[in-house]
């Protein structure tokens, strides 16, 4: 028996343009609201699934602070898009 085929993956570069704590209330949690966009390349793996200047942006209200920690303004993320085969 063969291996079953992967599915095709895109992967985008995506730069952290916002991040917004919110006050929630309650001293034992926390919620932030991250921003993420695009990046333009003239040559990068963004050419491989935009033909222009990519728009767009992934937004998260994340509530583990860890998560948010690991996080940086300006800083560039690999976003990895793959079907879910659950």
């Amino acid at each position: 028996m063969s291996a079953p085929e992967a599915s095709p993956a895109v992967i985008a570069k995506f730069r952290c343009t916002n991040i917004q704590h919110a006050y929630t209330g309650n001293d034992k949690s926390s919620a932030a609201t991250v921003v993420l966009v695009p990046i333009w390349e003239q040559d990068g793996i963004n050419r491989k699934w935009s033909q222009a200047t990519p728009s767009g942006k992934l937004e998260m209200l994340i509530t583990v602070p860890e998560t948010v920690d690991n996080l940086e303004l300006g800083k560039r993320y690999k976003l990895l898009l793959i079907p879910d085969e659950e």
